[in-house]
């Protein structure tokens, strides 16, 4: 690993360990419990361990379907062993989806707007 590999990684796990941080204390508020900074050093460094599998996994799905990009197949198909992941993961995609088409939808409203307009 580079200088500046080892760098970003160090910063990376710093951002996981912050935010970690923050949600255990926003989580012990308003539970009434505190978390040691060792159960939140270890939950951090469990979720950087996780998230560095996932990307190796999203990377080795989407190499072997001869891709160079990540897809949203490819986060479902990582998802699959945890349904409620799963269903939430399915879920957003179906919102993306829609928000998508409802865009094409209005653009293309737009066009057919302009091109009524010049016709006449």
């Amino acid at each position: 690993m580079s200088v500046g590999e080892d760098e970003t990684h160090q910063r990376l796990k710093a951002a996981v360990h912050y935010t970690v941080g923050r949600l255990c204390q926003k989580t012990g508020e308003e539970h009434r419990r505190e978390f040691s900074r060792q159960v939140i050093a270890a939950i951090a460094e469990t979720t950087y361990r996780q998230c560095d599998t996932f990307a190796k996994d999203l990377e080795a799905f989407a190499r072997h379907a001869k891709r160079s990009t990540v897809s949203v197949e490819d986060v479902k198909l990582l998802a699959r062993r945890s349904t409620a992941l799963s269903i939430f993961i399915q879920n957003k995609s179906d919102e993306l989806n829609q928000e998508q088409r409802d865009v094409k939808k209005k653009s293309i409203g737009k066009r057919k707007n302009r091109d009524t307009e010049i016709g006449e």
